[in-house]
């Protein structure tokens, strides 16, 4: 199945404690279907301290369904995403402006 929402893209969270916030994408996990959004999820991690890192408690994203994300069109509205042939090449677009995401 297609990936319809990338690494880099920007999303609102439709569901759950952090309800109506925004944020970017940082990393996908198709197989999980599950993906970690900067500010989004947020949990405290015990840390232990190294010669390098600072130990202690830690606020670190966690991951969230991709079923509870939706991606934000030009004019800044969720929108679903759907798929089109534009020549030979696949792209992904909007459904409430129809503009293409990927150029």
């Amino acid at each position: 199945m297609a990936a319809k929402l990338k690494k880099g893209d920007k999303v609102v969270v439709l569901a759950g404690k952090d309800k109506g916030k925004e944020g970017t994408i940082t990393s996908v996990n198709p197989s999980a279907g599950k993906a970690v959004v900067d500010g989004i999820n947020m949990a405290i991690r015990h840390t232990r301290q190294s010669q390098t890192a600072q130990g202690g408690r830690l606020s670190q994203a966690m991951p969230i369904q991709l079923s509870n994300l939706a991606l934000l069109d030009a004019n800044g509205k969720p929108t679903r995403v759907g798929f089109r042939m534009e020549g030979d090449k696949k792209v992904r677009f909007a459904k409430t402006t129809g503009d293409v995401i990927d150029a």
